[in-house]
């Protein structure tokens, strides 16, 4: 009678197994019997294993016929390693751990080898299972808030950049932008720049500071009022017999806005925008000011929500993080003395309604009048600002969507156009 083998010769594909703890197979040497326990399993990856699993296998069962064996077939872990050449191949006798590293590629023409694990048997164990747990709904609202907390995450982290800086103004779009960006980003990672020029009111500045208080983020003031008075000089022989207009408005959100972009070119801060969705439908905002940014965080949120929001997040908290001043004062661009927008705009629960039902249901003034009881004029007089502000939105910065229709991909329209609302 034929004694059984203790050692078997492996293919060249292998590499002796040490008798104790873990041992990498390659070219040619035995496998000790004695080193595995009576019930083991073989582990290998898809068809890629079967080169080495199957002969393998087979050749043990021959040999030592007392011993059970049972082949897994596994998802490979990187096929890109198989492409190459070789792969080391970790075998765990008496229940040892089994890990894989890959070796140097082989410039010889190898048959592929995946990674393949001897380990000890043992059968399958039913886990008990858990009652799932239900989810809680959030509330729309809730809903919005929190897309856009992980919208500012996820765009300012996968991009690359650290930390970001916003313009504070005192108003209730940059304060919600910057409570937005601290539940987002954390509060160390958050820069607020205060800019006031001639016509920021006392109240902004106490705003300005008792937000970054609640907020527990830097804030730091470069007043502007110079550079203006600047600017103005340097234009005063251009404008000499022009009366004053939205132009030296805009030199005040253009100055901010390269004062920004210098911040954010010198330490690498993400600008985040604060213009809402009803000013930038009526293009209520300043082309390379206020609009300059490298992302715009409240850009498909309407005014009246922003307003919600703001609420709904000073009622979440332990206490409330945007001043109580800031969510009752008349919305101003504090671009000219006693300036707000309601000048030159409807009021925002007005605007808004007319917003969406020509924006997002596409619906035409007519039927807007009709529906609402609004003025067909007014209807007409705010879908042509619409329109006709295309072409600042094109060069706006990218932002979050909400709504069922935001600007951009969702609503292409074009910026040459002579059509009549």
């Amino acid at each position: 009678m034929t004694p059984t083998p203790r050692a078997l010769e492996l293919r060249e594909e292998t590499r002796e197994l040490v008798r104790r703890g873990t041992a990498v197979l390659t070219p040619p040497r035995t496998l000790d019997l004695d080193t595995l326990d009576r019930a083991f399993t073989i582990r290998g990856h898809d068809a890629l294993a079967s080169a080495l699993a199957l002969p393998l296998t087979t050749a043990i069962a021959q040999a030592a016929p007392h011993i059970k064996i049972r082949f897994l077939a596994e998802p490979a872990a990187d096929v890109s390693d198989l492409a190459r050449g070789h792969t080391d191949l970790e075998v765990g006798a008496k229940g040892k751990p089994v890990t894989t590293r890959p070796r140097k590629p082989s410039r010889r023409s190898l048959p592929p080898i995946d990674r393949l694990v001897i380990a000890p048997f043992s059968p399958a164990r039913k886990r008990a299972r858990r009652a799932p747990t239900e989810a809680v709904p959030l509330e729309p609202l809730d809903q919005i808030y929190q897309a856009l907390v992980l919208g500012v995450r996820d765009y300012v982290r996968k991009n690359g950049f650290e930390s970001v800086v916003i313009g504070l103004s005192g108003g209730i779009d940059s304060a919600l932008t910057a409570v937005i960006a601290v539940d987002a980003l954390g509060a160390d990672h958050v820069l607020g720049l205060f800019m006031p020029s001639p016509y920021t009111s006392p109240e902004s500045r106490e705003d300005v500071s008792d937000l970054a208080l609640r907020l527990k983020i830097t804030v730091q003031t470069i007043p502007i009022a110079r550079t203006l008075t600047s600017y103005l000089a340097a234009l005063a022989k251009s404008f000499k017999g022009r009366a004053g207009d939205t132009t030296e408005e805009n030199l005040q959100a253009r100055i901010r806005g390269n004062l920004l972009m210098a911040l954010s070119n010198k330490f690498g801060h993400l600008v985040l925008t604060t213009g809402n969705k009803s000013e930038m439908s009526v293009g209520y905002a300043t082309l390379y000011g206020d609009m300059a940014g490298g992302f715009a965080v409240i850009k498909d949120v309407p005014k009246t929500m922003v307003y919600e929001l703001a609420y709904l997040r000073n009622a979440a908290g332990r206490a409330p993080v945007i001043p109580e001043r800031t969510l009752t004062r008349p919305p101003s661009a504090e671009l000219k003395p006693h300036q707000v927008d309601q000048d030159t705009l409807p009021p925002y629960d007005v605007l808004d309604r007319i917003l969406k039902a020509y924006i997002e249901e596409v619906k035409s003034p007519q039927e807007i009048a009709i529906e609402t009881g609004f003025d067909l004029q007014l209807v007409r007089d705010i879908s042509a600002l619409v329109d006709r502000n295309e072409y600042k939105r094109k060069q706006a910065a990218p932002g979050l969507k909400i709504t069922s229709r935001a600007f951009g991909f969702g609503r292409p329209f074009p910026i040459a156009q002579r059509f009549i609302p």
